[in-house]
Order: structure tokens, then C-alpha cells, then sequence
């Protein structure tokens, strides 16, 4: 029963809305009003209105770091959906094995970031197990210097966060695939439809909402990345795999005098996680409103 009583429903809320506003508006607008100082972490700063985004707006380095920013997040965001639509679909077609099958590929979202970053920096080590295995299988020429090549760093890292959350976009993908209505998966049965042709035509558009649940969060985990890089490559080789979180520890922890600094580049961070989640999200959502879902 909802009270008609003002009084009391803002007696229930105000709990909830004080954590919220000191939990997030209030860092929120801190933050904003840092960026417009030239504080260096201390209590005492001075206002100097936009002259951290005037010096932000022509420092190549944050820009690099947005590029790799973005660079990684669509790394992420394609092959980790890719794969979880692919082990989701195989479990759908396999209930003897689903139960067993869904808690192994879960299992990686258990591993702390922190330890899958070591473990994956001693096996991609020159002399690690993947190098040993290209080597025992005669593939000597394809072995890397994987954390320490320019080209191969950022993909080398990418590829740890897809290990670990492919099986969380399977689970949302295997969801969508147990949600199908039963009487279309029948009548595609009755008119032949099977492989390819059931896909592209049925199951494709109907885990819609799936797609657009599993997008939008590994977009927003991928582009706020931090651990990865930080310990496994510490943002080299020559800054190939700096990103945007990268740049704001190390100015704001690192190099005196830029406390306020990092705050701007946290700021441009926080806008383009805004920018990008929304613009998807709403592209995704008109892509299920065309088909009716």
C-alpha cells in the first residue's frame, strides 16, 4: 500500500538520499570545483577558473590516453561479447552439460583483477608458458615480447579482461536464450529454420535486450580500467597501454603540484563514460524498439 502521507515517504527516503549525496553528488562536486583550482591536495588552493581544461585541451599525452582509452574499450567490448554469445548459444543447445559448463566459465569472475594481472604477466614473461608452448609447438617465429611490444601490450592486456568477464556476458546471453519464447522456437522448427538462418532470423533480434544489458556494461568497466595496465604493464611500452585512469593516479599521486590537474582529467573521464554509455545505450534501445521487443 503507498502512504498518502508527504511526510512519511520522505521520512523512508531521506536515509537512501543522504547516503546517496555524500557517497556521490558530494565527491561529484568537489571534484568539479578542484578542477577549477590550482590545489596540489592540501586545504589551502585558489580559484583559477578553466585554465586546467584550457591546458588539458592541448596536452597531447591525455589525448593519447583517451585514444588508447576508447582503442581498448572496443577490443573489450567486441570480442568479450563475441565469445559470451558464442559459449551462450553452445549451452543453450546443451542442457546435459549447461549447469556444469555456466559455473566453470564463471569461475574467472571470482579471480581478484590484482592476481589475474600477475598471473597472466608471468605467462605472457619471455620466457612464460605461452612462449614455451609456441616454441614446443614449433611456432618460434610467433613468440613476443608480448608486454613489451607496442602492438602487442594493449591486446595482451585486453585479453585478461575478456578471460575474466566473457562468462559473466555468457550468463546475461545463456538469460536472454532461456527467456525465448517457446511457440516461435516451434514454428521455426516447423519451417526448417535451423543453424545460420535460425540465428540471424529468431535469436539474433530476441536477445536484443540481452545485447544491449551486456554492451553497455563492459563498456563502462573497460573504459574505467585501471588494475590491468597498472600492474602489468605500468602503462608502457612508450605509453602504448596508458589509459585514461592511468594518467589521473599518476597525476594526481605522482608529480606534485597536479593534484587539480588529475581531478580535470578525472572530470573528462567522467564525461566521455557519461557520453559513450548513453549514446549506445540509446542506440541499442531504439535497435529494440524496431523490433517490437
Amino acid at each position: 500500500m503507498i502512504t498518502k502521507r508527504p511526510v512519511v515517504a520522505a521520512g523512508f527516503l531521506l536515509p537512501s538520499i543522504v547516503i546517496y549525496g555524500l557517497l556521490l553528488l558530494y565527491p561529484l562536486f568537489s571534484g568539479l570545483w578542484l578542477s577549477l583550482t590550482d590545489s596540489r591536495g592540501g586545504p589551502r588552493s585558489d580559484f583559477v577558473g578553466a585554465e586546467q581544461y584550457v591546458r588539458m585541451a592541448s596536452d597531447s599525452e591525455v589525448w593519447r590516453a583517451l585514444g588508447v582509452t576508447l582503442a581498448y574499450a572496443l577490443i573489450v567490448v567486441v570480442l568479450q561479447n563475441l565469445l559470451g554469445l558464442l559459449f551462450a548459444r553452445a549451452l543453450y543447445h546443451r542442457p546435459r552439460i549447461r549447469k556444469v559448463v555456466s559455473v566453470l566459465i564463471m569461475l574467472p569472475t571470482l579471480v581478484a583483477p590484482v592476481m589475474a594481472s600477475l598471473i597472466f604477466s608471468a605467462i605472457y614473461a619471455p620466457d612464460g608458458a605461452l612462449n614455451s608452448l609456441l616454441r614446443a609447438l614449433g611456432l618460434d617465429a610467433f613468440t613476443r615480447i608480448w608486454l613489451g611490444d607496442p602492438q602487442t601490450a594493449l591486446w595482451a592486456i585486453a585479453l585478461v579482461n575478456i578471460w575474466m568477464f566473457a562468462g559473466y556476458s555468457a550468463a546475461i546471453f545463456l538469460a536472454g536464450y532461456l527467456a525465448l519464447p517457446g511457440d516461435v522456437l516451434e514454428a521455426a522448427d516447423l519451417d526448417g529454420a535451423s543453424g545460420w538462418r535460425r540465428f540471424r532470423a529468431i535469436e539474433w533480434p530476441l536477445l536484443a535486450p540481452a545485447l544491449t544489458v551486456n554492451i553497455t556494461l563492459a563498456l563502462i568497466g573497460s573504459l574505467k580500467v585501471f588494475e590491468f595496465p597498472l600492474i602489468m604493464t605500468n602503462g608502457g611500452p612508450a605509453g602504448a597501454t596508458t589509459t585514461l585512469t592511468m594518467l589521473i593516479y599518476r597525476k594526481v599521486f605522482g608529480n606534485a603540484g597536479e593534484f587539480a590537474y588529475g581531478i580535470t582529467i578525472a572530470v573528462l573521464l567522467l564525461v566521455v563514460v557519461v557520453v559513450c554509455s548513453t549514446a549506445v545505450t540509446a542506440i541499442l534501445r531504439r535497435r529494440e524498439e524496431g523490433m517490437g521487443i
